[in-house]
C-alpha cells in the first residue's frame, strides 16, 4: 500500500508549495468549528480524518465495515489506512492549502505520514480544552452519531491522552506548536486562530517577494552594487 501512495504524490504539481497545518485537539474542543472559520478567511480545504472515515464507513465496503466497527471500540484506525484517505483527499481538492483535522492522532499517524507524505506542517494548532468541558459539549450536540455515547467519549478521551499528547508534545519541542485556549467562545477563539494565520499569510507574503528579488538579476546587481559602494539603491524615473 505504502508504495502505491507514494506514486500518487508525484501527482502534485513539481515546484509547487503545498501548506498543511495539522489541527488537534481533544474530542469536542471545537477544531471542526474553527476549521470553518479558517476555510472561510484564509482559503485553506479543511480535511477532517474523522469524516474521511465516517465517509468510508458509510461507503458499506469490508474496509467500512472495519473501520466502522474499530469506532465503536473506541480503537484507531490503521495509520496507512488513514494516509490513503487523507491524500487521495488532497489531491482531488485542487488546492495547495489543508488544514488537517483530528490528524495525527499518535506516534504511528506521525511517522506513516512523514514517511508516505512527507510535506512538513507549517505549524500544528492545538485547542487545548479540559476533559468536562469537551465531555459536556458532545453530550449536548445531539449530532445522532453512533460514537457519541457516554462510554465511547470517554474512551476517547483515554485515547486522546495517552496516544494524541505525546504528539502535541513532539510539535512543542520543534518549536511548531501553536496552542490556544478552546474553552472560549467559538468567537473568542477564532480572534487567536486568526492572528496566528494572519502571520502565516505575512511570512508567506514576505518569502514571496525575497524570491522575486532573487529572481530578478537586475535587482541582485543593484543590491550588490549599493552594498559595495555603501549607498541607497538609486530610484529609476520613468516619463
Amino acid at each position: 500500500m505504502a508504495d502505491a501512495i507514494k506514486n500518487e504524490v508525484r501527482s502534485f504539481p513539481s515546484g509547487k508549495k503545498i501548506t498543511v497545518v495539522f489541527v488537534i485537539g481533544g474530542p469536542g474542543s471545537g477544531k471542526g468549528t474553527q476549521c470553518s472559520k479558517i476555510v472561510k478567511n484564509f482559503s485553506f480545504t479543511h480535511l477532517s480524518a474523522g469524516d474521511l472515515l465516517r465517509e468510508e464507513v458509510k461507503s458499506d465496503t469490508e474496509q467500512g465495515t472495519m473501520i466502522k466497527n474499530l469506532m465503536h471500540e473506541g480503537k484507531l484506525v490503521p495509520s496507512e489506512l488513514i494516509v490513503k484517505l487523507l491524500l487521495k483527499a488532497m489531491l482531488q481538492s485542487g488546492n495547495d492549502k489543508f488544514l488537517v483535522d483530528g490528524f495525527p492522532r499518535n506516534e504511528e499517524n506521525r511517522h506513516a505520514y512523514d514517511n508516505i507524505i512527507g510535506i512538513e506542517p507549517e505549524f500544528v494548532l492545538f485547542i487545548d480544552c479540559s476533559k468536562e468541558e469537551m465531555e459536556r459539549r458532545i453530550l449536548n450536540r445531539n449530532q445522532g452519531r453512533d460514537d457519541d455515547n457516554i462510554d465511547t467519549i470517554r474512551r476517547r478521551f483515554e485515547v486522546f491522552h495517552e496516544s494524541t499528547m505525546p504528539v502535541v508534545q513532539y510539535y512543542e519541542k520543534r518549536g511548531k506548536l501553536r496552542r490556544v485556549d478552546g474553552a472560549k467562545s467559538a468567537d473568542e477563539v477564532f480572534e487567536d486562530v486568526k492572528a496566528i494565520f494572519v502571520q502565516l499569510n505575512a511570512q508567506a507574503n514576505q518569502g514571496s517577494s525575497v524570491s522575486r528579488a532573487q529572481g530578478n538579476p537586475f535587482k541582485r546587481f543593484l543590491d550588490l552594487f549599493c552594498g559595495c559602494f555603501g549607498t541607497q539603491e538609486p530610484t529609476i524615473q520613468t516619463k
